[in-house]
């Protein structure tokens, strides 16, 4: 009974050790004295940037891949994400109601930002644009607190074509949504940006990969 209840102490130390390991972590991230920018692009190359022989979503050859969602999904690549996405939005000065994205590479970018803004006390409200819409319940494209009328701000994580940016465009619009804009975490450089600037919307990215070519 003892032993069983020394390694019940034992795991729960641990636990809070990691805990705080990860709370120190998150920490030194939200210094103000810590280069966000620079540890955002140190994150994506250290867990992200994948090199090798990929085909792209255009059908191009590439020797680099970015699986950015080993970054925009992780607690640390969210803190970045939130803190530059809002800089980012104010430099523009546009002013969502609501910012989303098409599943699922979307969500995660949406969420930081939304999160963020809360906690800055100017709430921008997130959501998220199926692929198809369903067959069953309410039949929604859209799911999660936008509304009709809402100025959008649409977001990526990495713009290669910028066809799945304009699927999302095409379905907020048809839902009466207005655009504002288009922010993603990562340009390939592939075109995507062109396509998107020749709908007439602004796209703007917070690194490019040009500079994740390190």
């Amino acid at each position: 009974m003892l032993q069983k209840q020394r390694k019940s102490n034992d795991y729960s130390t641990n636990n809070q050790i990691d805990q705080r390991l990860q709370l120190i972590s998150l920490r030194e991230i939200m210094n103000d004295n810590v280069n966000n920018m620079e540890a955002l692009k140190s994150l994506l190359v250290e867990r992200s940037v994948k090199r090798g022989s990929f085909t792209l979503a255009s059908g191009k050859q590439s020797d680099i891949y970015i699986d950015a969602r080993l970054t925009t999904m992780s607690p640390e690549g969210m803190v970045l994400i939130g803190r530059l996405g809002l800089a980012a939005i104010s430099s523009q000065k546009w002013h969502p109601d609501s910012i989303g994205g098409l599943t699922m590479g979307a969500d995660p970018v949406a969420f930081a930002i939304s999160h963020t803004s809360a906690i800055n006390g100017s709430p921008i409200r997130a959501f998220s644009v199926r692929k198809e819409a369903k067959t069953h319940g309410t039949g929604n494209r859209i799911e999660g607190p936008f509304s009709k009328g809402d100025k959008v701000l649409v977001v990526e994580d990495v713009i290669t074509t910028g066809k799945s940016a304009l699927q999302a465009i095409d379905a907020i619009e048809l839902a009466g949504g207005k655009i504002l804009g288009v922010l993603a975490v990562v340009d390939r450089q592939d075109g995507g940006c062109e396509a998107i600037g020749a709908r007439g919307y602004a796209v703007i990215s917070l690194t490019t990969i040009t500079e994740l070519r390190l």
